[in-house]
Formats: C-alpha cells, sequence, structure tokens
C-alpha cells in the first residue's frame, strides 16, 4: 500500500493550509480530498443477509484444516458440543488430586445445602439430591467454567415453588404439583438450549445488573421469611412470599401453642455455621472449616433429636428420605395438559433467572483464572443438562456462587470436582438417607440462612446510588416488587423500569452543540470543553444517537430548529455531525428532509458529516443527497466545517 506525504502546514483531508479556510466564490463549496469516499461506498449488506449471517454462525464449525472433511465436520461438533475432549488431553493426576479434595469438599457443603433447597422448593428432601447428581455430571462434559459448581440454588427454588403452586398445590395434590415441577424444567432445559443453539444471549441482557441486585436482594429477605416455618416449627404458614402475608402469618401462629426448641436448635447452629464461616474467611488455611460446617451441623443435630427423642416433645423431622439414585420422571413431564402455556411462562422466567446467575457466576471466576468462557456453550450446556435432569427427576438446576467459591476455595483444577461431587451425592442416596430420618427441620431453615448473606449487595446499591440514579430506581423497584408482591410483579417491575430507561434514552438522545478546540481539527460539546473557539455563523451538531428513527426524529428536529430561531441573524450554515448515527428509517429521512427545507426557507444551508453505512445508503435511496446536494456530504466535520467558512468569503475565522 503506498504512503501519502503531505507538505508541512497542509491539512491531509483539504490540500489546504491547516486550519484555513478553503477558497470559494459560488455558493457550492469544493469538494476535499476525502469528502468523495462517502458517496462513493459500496451498498452495505442487506437485512436478509444479516439474518441469515446469524444462523450461519449458528450453525458453523471452523476448523484450522484447509481439508475439510466429512470426518473433520463431526470432530469440529463433537469438540464444540463436549469441551471435555479439548482440555482431557492435558489432564493430568496432579489436576485429579486437586478436583478429588475440592469435590469432596464440594460435596459436603452441597448435601446439607440441596436438603434446604428442595423443602424451600417444596419438594421432597431427596429431590434436591437428585439435583445435585445427574446435573453436574451433564454439566462436566459440556460448560466451559471449570470451577462453577452445579446444583439447586436458593432463588430458581423460590421461583419454582411461588409460581407453580398457583397450578398445583403441593399440599393438597403433592404427584401433580412434581408433574408440572418436572414439565417446567424440561422446558427450562429447552429454551437455554435455544437460546445457545440460536446465539440469544442477548436475551439474558433484558434484567440489568442493576434489576439482578434488587431481585436477589429483596428474593433472599422473603427466602428468610419462608424460613421461620421452619424455624418456628409451625404448622400452618402462608403460600404467599410478600412480607406482608408472611408478617401475618408469623403473628397469628405465634399466638397458638408452638415449641421453643426448634427455635434453639435452629438458631444455635445458625450461629454455628455463621461462626465457622468467620473462621475460614480469617485463616485461608481454614477454609474446609466453613466448608463442612452445614453437614456438621446435620450431623450434630441428627444425632441429638434421635439420642434425646427430642421429635416425641414436638421437634419437626424431616422423617422419610427415600433411597436410591434417580428414577426415570419421563413420563410425569406433561406437554399436552391444560397448563403448558402457564409451565412455558414458568420456564422462560426461571431459563432467563437461572442463566443470568450462572454466566455472572462463571465470569466472575474465568476473570480471575484468566481464560474465556463461552456463553453460548454455557447456555447450550445449562439447557442440556436441564433436560436431561428432568428426566431424571431433577429441577431446575444452575451455578452456584457460594459453592462455586468453595470449589474455587478448595483447589478445584476442572469440571471433574463436579464429577466428584455428583458421585459422592449419589453415594449418599445409597447409604445415608435412613440416618437423616431425624434430621431437624429447623437444621435445614438455618443452612438455608446461612447462606442468604451473599445475595444482598448493600454496597452495590450504594454505588448505583451515587453514579446513576435510574439504576438506582431500577434495582429499588424490582426489590420492593419482590418484597411487597411478588417474584413475578418484581420481575415485571424490574423489566419495566430497564425498559423504560432505554425508550427514555431513545426517545430524547442527546444532541451537542459543538466546536473546535483551538489550533486543532478537533470538535467537542461546548458544554462539556467551554474554552472552544465558537464559530457563529456555522451550527455544528452532533446527534447522539445509533438509530434515528420513529421516536426521536421529531425531537432532534424540533432540537435543532429552535437553536436555528434563537441565533438566526448569525448562522448561515448547519453542520450535522452524524457520526454516532448507525441506521435511520424512513421517518428519520422525513425528518431530515423537513429540516433542510425549514432551514433553506430562512436562507440556511445544511451539510451531513460523516454519515454512517446504512444512513448514506438509504439518503442515496430516498433522493436526500439530491436534495441536500452532493457537495453539502462530507467525511469528517473538519471539512464540513471548513467549507462552509470558505463558502462564507472568510468570514468568522477565529479558530
Amino acid at each position: 500500500m503506498e504512503s501519502c506525504q503531505f507538505p508541512q502546514g497542509v491539512h491531509p483531508n483539504t490540500s489546504k493550509p491547516a486550519m484555513e479556510p478553503m477558497a470559494g466564490k459560488t455558493s457550492v463549496p469544493e469538494r476535499a480530498g476525502f469528502a468523495d469516499l462517502v458517496l462513493q461506498v459500496p451498498e452495505p449488506p442487506s437485512l436478509w443477509y444479516e439474518l441469515t449471517g446469524m444462523l450461519r454462525k449458528a450453525v458453523r464449525y471452523r476448523c484450522a484444516d484447509k481439508h475439510f472433511t466429512f470426518s473433520v465436520s463431526v470432530m469440529s461438533i463433537l469438540h464444540s458440543l463436549f469441551p471435555i475432549l479439548e482440555w482431557s488431553k492435558s489432564y493430568s493426576l496432579k489436576s485429579f488430586r486437586s478436583d478429588v479434595m475440592a469435590g469432596l469438599t464440594l460435596a459436603s457443603l452441597s448435601i446439607p445445602q440441596s436438603i434446604g433447597y428442595a423443602n424451600l422448593a417444596k419438594l421432597d428432601p431427596q429431590y434436591g439430591l437428585y439435583t445435585s447428581a445427574v446435573p453436574p455430571l451433564v454439566y462436566a462434559v459440556m460448560g466451559t467454567s471449570r470451577e462453577i459448581a452445579i446444583g439447586p440454588v436458593a432463588v430458581v427454588s423460590l421461583l419454582l415453588s411461588s409460581m407453580v403452586q398457583k397450578i398445583a398445590d403441593p399440599a393438597i395434590d403433592p404427584a401433580s404439583y412434581r408433574k408440572m415441577v418436572f414439565t417446567v424444567t424440561f422446558l427450562t432445559g429447552v429454551f437455554q438450549f435455544a437460546f445457545g443453539l440460536l446465539r440469544l444471549g442477548f436475551l439474558v441482557d433484558f434484567l440489568s445488573h442493576a434489576a439482578i441486585t434488587g431481585f436477589m436482594g429483596g428474593a433472599a429477605i422473603v427466602i428468610g421469611l419462608q424460613q421461620l416455618k421452619g424455624l418456628l416449627g409451625l404448622s400452618h404458614f402462608t403460600s404467599n412470599t410478600d412480607v406482608v402475608s408472611v408478617t401475618r402469618a408469623v403473628w397469628v401462629s405465634v399466638h397458638e401453642p408452638w415449641h421453643p426448641e426448634n427455635f434453639f436448635i435452629g438458631c444455635s447452629f445458625f450461629l454455628f455455621i455463621l461462626g465457622m464461616r468467620f473462621i475460614g474467611r480469617k485463616n485461608k488455611k481454614l477454609f474446609w472449616v466453613s466448608s463442612i460446617a452445614p453437614v456438621l451441623s446435620v450431623a450434630l443435630s441428627t444425632l441429638m433429636v434421635c439420642l434425646t427423642r427430642a421429635d416425641s416433645r414436638g421437634v419437626k423431622i424431616i422423617q422419610k428420605v427415600d433411597a436410591g439414585i434417580n428414577s426415570s420422571s419421563v413420563k410425569q413431564i406433561n406437554l399436552n395438559g391444560p397448563y403448558v402455556t402457564e409451565c412455558a411462562k414458568i420456564a422462560l422466567i426461571c431459563a432467563v433467572i437461572a442463566l443470568t446467575e450462572a454466566i455472572a457466576v462463571g465470569r466472575s471466576f474465568s476473570v480471575i483464572n484468566k481464560y474465556k468462557l463461552d456463553g453460548n456453550k454455557e447456555m447450550v450446556a445449562m439447557g442440556f443438562m436441564n433436560v436431561a435432569g428432568s428426566l431424571s427427576s431433577c429441577y431446575v438446576a444452575t451455578g452456584s456462587f457460594s459453592r462455586t467459591a468453595v470449589n474455587f476455595t478448595a483447589g478445584c483444577k476442572t469440571a471433574v470436582s463436579n464429577v466428584v461431587m455428583a458421585a459422592t451425592v449419589m453415594v449418599a442416596l445409597e447409604l445415608l438417607t435412613k440416618l437423616l430420618f431425624y434430621t431437624p427441620v429447623s437444621i435445614l431453615a438455618s443452612i438455608i440462612l446461612s447462606a442468604l448473606p451473599g445475595l444482598i449487595n448493600v454496597q452495590k446499591v450504594c454505588i448505583l446510588w451515587k453514579v446513576d440514579k435510574m439504576d438506582f430506581i431500577t434495582c429499588m423497584g424490582s426489590f420492593l416488587g419482590v418484597l411487597f408482591g411478588s417474584v413475578e410483579i418484581g420481575l415485571s417491575v424490574a423489566i419495566g423500569v430497564s425498559f423504560a430507561k432505554v425508550i427514555v434514552h431513545s426517545v430524547r438522545p442527546q444532541v451537542q452543540i459543538l466546536s473546535r478546540l483551538q489550533g486543532t481539527d478537533i470538535f467537542c460539546n461546548i458544554k462539556q470543553y467551554p474554552m472552544v473557539c465558537q464559530t457563529p455563523a456555522v451550527l455544528t451538531t452532533r446527534i447522539d444517537t445509533s438509530f434515528l428513527c420513529f421516536i426521536n426524529a421529531s425531537f432532534i428536529r424540533e432540537r435543532i430548529t429552535g437553536w436555528v430561531t434563537l441565533k438566526h441573524e448569525e448562522i448561515r450554515t448547519v453542520v450535522l455531525d452524524m457520526s454516532n448515527v448507525v441506521n435511520i428509517d424512513t421517518a428519520g429521512l422525513a425528518a431530515l428532509e423537513e429540516l433542510h427545507e425549514e432551514l433553506v426557507s430562512r436562507g440556511i444551508q445544511m451539510a451531513i458529516a460523516s454519515p454512517g453505512w446504512q444512513v448514506i445508503h438509504k439518503m442515496k435511496l430516498a433522493r436526500l443527497v439530491d436534495g441536500i446536494g452532493e457537495n453539502w456530504i462530507f467525511l469528517t466535520v473538519g471539512e464540513a466545517v471548513e467549507a462552509c467558512l470558505a463558502n462564507k468569503k472568510g468570514g468568522d475565522l477565529e479558530c
């Protein structure tokens, strides 16, 4: 490629002395060296090409080998779907030892948590253990995260119990309730698999970080309030999740006979778990202390109740836990029933929430270990594991932040730690379930309560208040919606406020007046940089929106004409900097045409600088370029302003 050299003091875009106007004697400016490039660009890709391109990317698997045979294609697909085929080649005995220790540590935390989360989901205890067995095995061969720990989590358990119970009451008809849960889990997996396969990961971004922060905080408080039933040993409790209903239920229940032994056991071991966690955080070498605290609490409390027969004095126990590994639930999935539509709605919400939590957890730890997490592969893996889980008596599983932190601290190297954890859970299902008969329900409540503080991020809420008030409103909207309404209301408020924010910014984009920094060809916002040199005869404006369309075209036109009206006597030319405008629709084109006609009627010329590829293409198709004049379309703002000043015969050249 040949290099171009310009004489000293000559501006490269004008071939004229830098910062001086171009000579001109007529109303048509001279064309600068690069200005014609704007009108000579090829046609941009069509909408159909872009849509089919997304599909091609979704099914295309590239290989470094240029001889792309059928066998190479199959291997490429297998390596893409099963990342274990790639990293297993370099897997060592040292890594295996680390993963075994991490997996055993993880299992000691997962077993009691899974039982507690099953209780939160209004399922029998074994279903929580099932969910910590099959999904982790599937994820281990399909997932791309090395540290993430798969299993049931508090928020998804709350989502399922709060929404599915509106279709089938778990207290009246537990069999129908389980069928609905398995159906929702199956559809959740289908949605997640489709999101990854079709590269629709952007759908997860509809829930902003602010909305998730508020939702998680509200859900944590609601989950905590729900645990009062187990902590106080109450027999009757509300199925609603809002704070008003729960408070009323507690107030009514405390006036009935209750057994303080439940509260004493739950609070004692709750403080024990928090104390062990504090020790683990203070001394990194004792991290395992906080990990085994939940399972140790279960063992000790179960032994205490068994030896003292406290269950005969009102201490509620979980009683029977079915032994054996996962049984098939294929026949329990009902895709033809009257509630399929409702199940699909619940599944879509669960899919988005579960993916949001899992990908956020996975990315947090992938950044620490400096490797890339493939979001689309994660969605495929999550979807496949939930489909497989729904066929084997599991409910929705995802990545848990608390268990992932334990897995990482324990020194895991790969997803084999999930395999070790799943194998340990299966052994527990076969051999240890009979020992859980006397486990008090209050200990499960204390385990869940001990996991909730990590869901409430007060520091982040304070940052949202300082940095972005709209994000703070989004956060508080979802928080209060969950707290005083329901999970669905909280999500609806969060999504509604997020969309409102986007719409407000789209309807009323910023339109800025620019001027030149003295001695340069840089144009800046005059409010942000008051020291710029202003040229009264030329009004230079920048449109800060990527899409000039029907919802903002009138606002932009009125804003510019308003400035022109205020300074009508001084302005001779209006330059529109459209470098930020990527696309335009017919309403935007009409607004530009109306603006041009209005300026012409006032004796003011309009120039356009740096239009986007789609923008200039549509302007040519709509013959707007002919109306404005080809000589008034420029590559840069500097060219446009210099041409306007030259056309004014050298006036107002302060810069």
